[in-house]
């Protein structure tokens, strides 16, 4: 029976040593539980823990950048907007302009500033940007939270029209006009401002994602080396631990055969 308790001993010692060679393979860990080697698997554990924090940073930068891009080309718009009213404005301010003209050009003016609203009700994934109602996009990374911030580029908000929706630019009064002017030069002004403002935040969200992708990399690698099983040796170990597996179920196979003989042979000289 000693021999047969060690016997099973050994296949089950072999059986064990297939069994997690089998499981490092499969998972491609040389840490694939505590059991594994417990200061290890936890380290390990916290760099992934850390990896997914900076792959997500990445996403969300890249997200709010698209985001972004959305909103700088409508502010952009706006901006070629603001200069195409600016030249009306002074183009009514001429003296060569009959009753006719002035009226074109009014009309020009209104036109442009309904496509300014229409700039200033962008959307992204259901959200409006640039009406007033959305106080800034929050960029969230592994380091904090960073604000940037969205202002009103409505046509009121920017001072061309009233709070009825009526415009502030008047051609057909010339004592307006120097005004209208100077209204325009201000709207000009946000919208500049805003544009500069966003195009900051991109700039800075470009360098952050490529520090994120930077860590992310090399936090890649240290676990790499760290965890990753060596596939080839890892091999060889399981059919070793394979053939002892087989030579212990050999030996077991073999003992029981015998006791079980005796046994027989016992049986018989009792008769």
């Amino acid at each position: 029976m000693s021999s047969v308790n060690v016997s099973f001993s050994s296949l089950n010692n072999a059986t064990n040593s297939v069994n997690n060679s089998i499981k490092k393979i499969s998972t491609g860990s040389r840490h694939p539980g505590a059991s594994y080697g417990p200061s290890d698997y936890a380290i390990t554990q916290r760099m992934e823990y850390n990896l997914g924090g900076y792959n997500q940073s990445v996403a969300n930068t890249q997200n709010a950048n698209a985001m972004l891009n959305t909103a700088a080309s409508a502010v952009n718009n706006t901006v070629s907007s603001l200069t195409g009213l600016r030249e009306n404005i002074l183009n009514a301010m001429n003296g060569t302009n009959g009753g006719s003209d002035l009226a074109a050009i009014q009309q020009s003016v209104d036109q442009t500033i309904s496509q300014i609203n229409e700039n200033a009700g962008v959307t992204y994934n259901g959200q409006k940007l640039l009406d007033g109602t959305n106080p800034g996009i929050t960029v969230a990374g592994i380091d904090g939270y960073d604000t940037v911030s969205m202002g009103d580029m409505t046509s009121e908000g920017l001072g061309l029209t009233d709070s009825q929706g009526n415009s502030t630019i008047n051609l057909s009064d010339p004592s307006s006009l120097s005004n209208a002017l100077s209204t325009v030069d201000e709207a000009l002004k946000s919208a500049l401002d805003q544009a500069t403002s966003i195009g900051a935040a991109q700039q800075g969200m470009g360098f952050q994602e490529e520090n994120y992708v930077t860590a992310s990399e090399n936090l890649t690698d240290s676990m790499s080396t760290m965890d990753d099983t060596d596939i080839a040796a890892e091999s060889v170990n399981l059919k070793s631990a394979q053939t002892q597996q087989q030579l212990a179920l050999f030996g077991l196979q073999a003992q029981m055969g015998m006791m079980a003989n005796r046994a027989n042979v016992a049986q018989l000289l009792g008769h």
